[in-house]
Order: structure tokens, then C-alpha cells, then sequence
């Protein structure tokens, strides 16, 4: 993804964020994570640049975005259609798009990247825009899987790096995991914290370990009851039933497996497996493998361990 077009040099202090306001912030990758971001950003106050590849991609999002804000007027503004359509008028008014990443950093408080989980799209992208971002630019990343670290190693702003990991829909779900690495200055973990609870969200902390929070807790679990099924220990429909009475949750793992999808769920076991071998949490499963390499992702696809119409 070419994001930048042109490479400017500009040599980047070390000093650490201080007293940064957040008012600018570029979010790169226009998909539904990217746009929820830009989303609620821009309905805080904040002046937002969407980027991507194309203005088409652009467009649909905006158009997305617009949409979103309508529905949200409904339950907010349902008695004050004024106010709701004011509200939705300055939240849009907010957001500018481009197709040049290099020319609107320049101008970032924040860079937010919400790409493809890619490690090498993701390191090419914030080395090409670190020698074109100022000093006091925060970088963060939304990955859900990949290693905070490995992103911000192809830049020299390390105290001034960090993950941001919001969850889908992004409007609506409250919690932001927000990741520091070994080198993130407590400047901009204070920055980046007290700017997710201007967006209306209650962040948490973490270290860069594999999953942050939730899903090193998630992915195991589920993995897990895919192994039971896989081991004829219970049908899946029971190991469901179980943990939604047993435990209050409101899916069965087997269930929210095909929610989040089975692609997705391998692509980040592969990782973390390849990562830390040694890990039993890691292992591979013959069974969610198989589903995947039939195609067979889940809800998306109408069939995973069960079937949709």
C-alpha cells in the first residue's frame, strides 16, 4: 500500500510528548475499524484526516460514516431533530480524506494505522512517514494480534510509539487497550489515555504482550473448546449451552469462533505459535484448520461449526 508518495528528511528529537494536545488525527486505512476511529473522533471535536488508496474507498467510507452519525441522532436527539442534524453537520464537517499520507502527517498530532494485519505493510508505512511526521507526532497502531514492538521497530520515534486497539463497531463498544513498549515515554501513554476518554471510551493499560488483554485471554479459551469438541469430550452445542448458563456469557466460544471468524482466529494462532513455540496456549488445531482450508469461515461464509442461512 503506497501511502506515501514522497520522501522528505527531517531529522526527529528524542524529547518525549509533553503537554501534547490532541486536535489533528490522521487515521490510515478507510475500513470499517478505520472509519469507526475517524467516526468518533471527529464527533469529539477533533479534526480528522481519512486516508487510503483511492477517493472511491474514501467516498464509501464518508458515505458509511454519514449513515452511522444518523443512526446515532435517532437515539441521542430523538426529540431535538435540530440539534441531531447540527450534531451530524459538524462531525462531518470535521473530516477531510486524502490519498497522500505524507502530506497530511505533517500536519498530525496522532497517526493512527488501521491496514491489513500485515507486519511488512505496517513497518513500510510508519518507516516512510516517521522521517515525514513532526517530533511531537504519536504514532499507534490498531493491530489486534501483531507484536506492537516488531510495527515500531522500522521507526526512530520509539518513546513516542504505541498500540491503540480499539474494538468493532468502534461507535458502540466502549473499551480501548492502550499498549505501551519497553520504549513508549509515560508522556504519551498519559496522551493516548486521556484521549480515549475524550472520545467517550474507558481505555485500559498493557505491555506488549501477544493479544494485549482481551484477546490473549479470548483466543485461548475459545482454542480451547475447539479442542474439547475436537476431542469428542462434548457436542458443541453443549460446550455453548455451558458457558453461556454456566458462566452469564452471552455466545458459546464454538459460537463466537464463527462470529469473529475462523480465518481470523488461525491467522493470529499462526502467529503467535510461530512466535512462541513453546507456548501449549499456541498450539495448532487440526479441526479449526480443516474448517478453514474448506472455506469454511463461519458466519461470513454460512458455515463454520454451524451453518447459516
Amino acid at each position: 500500500m503506497a501511502f506515501f508518495t514522497h520522501q522528505v528528511c527531517r531529522g526527529l528529537s528524542s524529547s518525549a510528548v509533553r503537554n501534547v494536545v490532541i486536535k489533528h488525527v490522521t487515521v490510515i486505512g478507510s475500513g470499517q475499524m478505520g472509519a469507526g476511529i475517524a467516526q468518533i473522533a471527529a464527533s469529539t471535536g477533533h479534526s480528522v484526516t481519512l486516508v487510503d488508496t483511492n477517493d472511491e474507498i474514501l467516498k464509501k467510507a464518508v458515505k458509511g460514516i454519514e449513515g452511522n452519525l444518523k443512526r446515532v441522532v435517532k437515539k441521542k436527539f430523538a426529540d431535538k431533530p435540530e440539534a441531531g442534524e447540527e450534531f451530524i453537520q459538524k462531525a462531518l464537517q470535521n473530516v477531510s480524506t486524502s490519498t497522500d499520507a505524507a502530506s497530511v502527517v505533517q500536519a498530525s498530532d496522532l497517526v493512527v494505522e488501521a491496514i491489513v494485519e500485515n507486519l511488512k505493510i505496517k513497518q513500510d508505512l510508519f518507516g516512510g512517514l516517521d522521517k515525514l511526521a513532526p517530533a511531537h507526532t504519536i504514532f499507534a497502531s490498531n493491530t489486534s494480534s501483531l507484536s506492537i514492538t516488531d510495527i515500531a521497530s522500522s521507526t526512530n520515534r520509539l518513546d513516542r510509539f504505541a498500540g491503540l486497539h480499539f474494538f468493532n463497531p468502534v461507535p458502540v463498544m466502549k473499551l480501548v487497550e492502550v499498549i505501551g513498549i519497553s520504549a513508549t515515554s509515560q508522556e504519551t501513554l498519559d496522551c493516548l489515555l486521556n484521549f480515549s476518554k475524550i472520545l467517550g471510551k474507558t481505555p485500559v493499560s498493557c505491555k506488549d504482550t501477544p493479544g494485549f488483554i482481551v484477546n490473549r485471554l479470548l483466543l485461548p479459551y475459545i482454542i480451547e473448546a475447539v479442542r474439547m469438541y475436537e476431542r469428542g469430550h462434548a457436542s458443541k452445542e453443549d460446550i455453548d449451552i455451558a458457558m453461556k448458563l454456566g458462566c452469564g456469557y452471552p455466545m458459546g466460544p464454538l459460537e463466537l469462533a464463527d462470529y469473529v471468524g475462523l480465518d481470523t482466529m488461525k491467522f493470529i494462532m499462526d502467529y503467535w505459535s510461530a512466535a512462541n513455540p513453546e507456548n501449549p496456549s499456541f498450539a495448532q488445531s487440526e479441526l479449526l484448520n480443516k474448517l478453514v482450508a474448506e472455506g469454511k469461515f463461519g458466519k461470513k461464509t454460512g458455515e463454520g461449526f454451524y451453518k447459516y442461512k
